[in-house]
């Protein structure tokens, strides 16, 4: 009688539990659905998808559907972002994919970086912003430039054509006057 009590408990707690067997919680992530390769793209998406043609088949379904809630978007930016999200696109696309997975690893340490610290790198990467063609070009070329940066603790210079304030700072980490092509900038 105590044998069959036990059997009947546990066949009863099998078939209970049965459906917390079947699906097991999951940490897993789960992926992307498919997105649709190229041909199956509409007129409009193939438009504005253009730069990433040769790339799009190839391209992992979590890429796609960035790029195709993008193209969404597209109709309703205005003339200016349509242009500068276009010629992001075509460089995004001319660069290899080795160089593409770099930017994005650096771009995964940026965002783990305290609030701070970002907000540092973007305000450097807004006075490099706002460098001219040739100085930016004498800095990637490993040149000695002066680097403007925002101030930290002194008095900021006001650059009267831009009105905004620019501190400069020598390799040797000295502040420096402004430079006359700072002064001159638009």
């Amino acid at each position: 009688m105590v044998k069959r009590r036990l059997l009947a408990g546990l066949i009863l707690g099998l078939v209970l539990a049965g459906p917390l067997l079947a699906n097991p919680p999951t940490t897993a992530i789960i992926g992307t659905p498919p997105q649709p390769g190229w041909s199956l793209l509409s007129t409009q998406q193939k438009i504005f998808l253009a730069p990433l043609a040769d790339d799009w088949d190839q391209m992992e379904n979590i890429r796609r559907k960035k790029w195709l809630g993008i193209a969404e978007r597209f109709p309703q930016m205005s003339a200016e972002d349509q242009q500068r999200v276009q010629q992001r696109m075509r460089e995004w696309a001319s660069l290899s994919p080795e160089k593409r997975a770099k930017i994005r690893d650096s771009y995964k340490e940026f965002r783990q970086l305290p609030r701070e610290k970002r907000q540092a790198v973007r305000q450097k990467w807004e006075s490099f912003s706002n460098l001219s063609d040739d100085e930016k070009q004498r800095i990637r070329q490993g040149g000695k430039l002066t680097k403007t940066v925002a101030p930290s603790d002194e008095a900021p210079a006001i650059s009267p054509a831009t009105g905004r304030s620019t501190t400069t700072i020598t390799e040797t980490g000295k502040h420096a006057a402004p430079t006359s092509t700072e002064i001159a900038k638009p």
